[in-house]
């Protein structure tokens, strides 16, 4: 299924995968600070965003920046791609262009596995 054709319910069916919606799975994780960039990137964004109010637009302003400091707070130990092709199985359906990735890999010049 193309990504952007994606819905929870046809994967479900269609990769038998089980869902667990009673698991709580960050309850644990420690609360971090963010960078002022952060907040004062996403203070001037977020106005814009909701105005425009389109998916591509909230991807560019807030969820980029929001990945970007992802990986300056794991020190850039893991890379950050947009827009590229994730073909993982075309009898499947299960490939096209997703709006971003991260990999648990340093390595920028293309991705590697594991896909995060």
């Amino acid at each position: 299924m193309s990504y952007s054709n994606f819905t929870l319910k046809r994967v479900k069916q269609e990769l038998k995968i089980k869902i667990i919606e009673d698991k709580d799975l960050f309850s644990k994780i420690k609360e971090i600070q963010v960078s002022d960039y952060l907040l004062t990137t996403l203070k001037y964004n977020m106005p814009l965003a909701l105005a425009v109010g389109t998916e591509k637009v909230r991807s560019e302003l807030l969820i980029a920046n929001i990945l970007l400091e992802v990986r300056r707070l794991l020190n850039d130990q893991i890379s950050f791609f947009s827009g590229i092709a994730l073909d993982v199985d075309k009898d499947r359906d299960l490939n096209g262009f997703c709006d971003f990735i991260i990999s648990k890999s340093p390595e920028q010049f293309y991705l590697n596995a594991p896909i995060i």
